[in-house]
């Protein structure tokens, strides 16, 4: 597979050579392939959405280097390639918004690149259909509800023809049913378009989702594996102040007590089914 996402050595630091200088990166590597989909978690303060500002330029590296599908972050005159290629969707759908109608948002991106009207229309009518927005290309943004807002945002991204899609926190202001809808048009882009994926969150029954979670602590990479190696680790991660799905946590209490379940259960449907079969 295709290197999309390369970070060697990378070191970001606030306010270098200040006072209250503060190193949020330190010496990381990583990599992230053409159609992954990767789950970053981590307290707060762990790096995360630092680490997630250089992947499309909005930081660049004090030292060390990130590289996106071969352009260094740190070539300015490659900066509008690196956005094109990685598009970002952040915690606050509101701060993203720019127009007065759904359809003129969504054509933003591309009106500023030079693109073609009719191309534009094109762009924007794939990108409404693949996040379910349809029906609302003529509304008001700020009349949409928290999910919604987030679903033009992504559609924002993908009218700019993104090839990954990096969201910080996405879901942390919505409401269950918003969490649900921003989750879902995550995963069928992931499926049906092959777009590569960054989540950042600190729900892990959305981690869950990834094929992979990274786990960030005090700038550095602490483990980076397959969700099911990860959240079966319950003491190691609630020691570094992190949740686990509810249904490992669940599990492994009901293990301490005795009950003899499998030792890989990290989701709600695989916890109903060694229950049934235990009792």
């Amino acid at each position: 597979m295709n290197q999309l996402i390369k970070v060697e050595n990378l070191q970001y630091i606030y306010n270098e050579n200040m006072a209250n200088e503060f190193i949020a990166l330190h010496d990381l590597n990583l990599t992230i392939h053409e159609g992954e989909f990767v789950a970053i978690i981590g307290t707060n303060g762990s790096g995360k959405s630092t680490l997630a500002k250089h992947f499309n330029a909005l930081l660049l590296p004090t030292s060390g280097s990130c590289i996106i599908d071969g352009i260094e972050t740190n070539s300015s005159d490659k900066l509008w390639a690196i956005r094109q290629k990685v598009g970002m969707v952040f915690q606050n759908p509101d701060n993203q918004i720019v127009a007065t109608l759904v359809e003129e948002d969504i054509a933003f991106g591309p009106e500023n690149l030079g693109v073609p009207s009719d191309e534009i229309k094109s762009r924007v009518d794939n990108a409404l259909r693949a996040v379910g927005m349809e029906e609302y290309r003529k509304h008001a943004p700020h009349l949409l509800s928290g999910g919604q807002k987030q679903r033009v945002a992504i559609a924002g991204a993908l009218a700019m023809q993104t090839k990954c899609l990096v969201l910080d926190e996405p879901t942390a202001m919505l409401d269950p049913q918003g969490r649900l809808e921003v989750l879902e048009t995550v995963k069928n882009l992931h499926k049906r378009l092959g777009i590569t994926i960054v989540y950042i969150t600190h729900f892990m029954e959305e981690a869950v989702e990834a094929d992979r979670v990274i786990v960030m602590k005090n700038g550095s990479v602490l483990d980076d594996g397959a969700p099911r190696a990860i959240f079966t680790q319950v003491k190691k991660l609630k020691e570094l102040g992190l949740d686990v799905p509810l249904a490992a946590q669940v599990a492994y209490q009901l293990r301490k007590t005795g009950i003899k379940l499998p030792a890989d259960i990290i989701t709600d449907e695989e916890l109903v089914v060694a229950l049934c079969q235990s009792f």
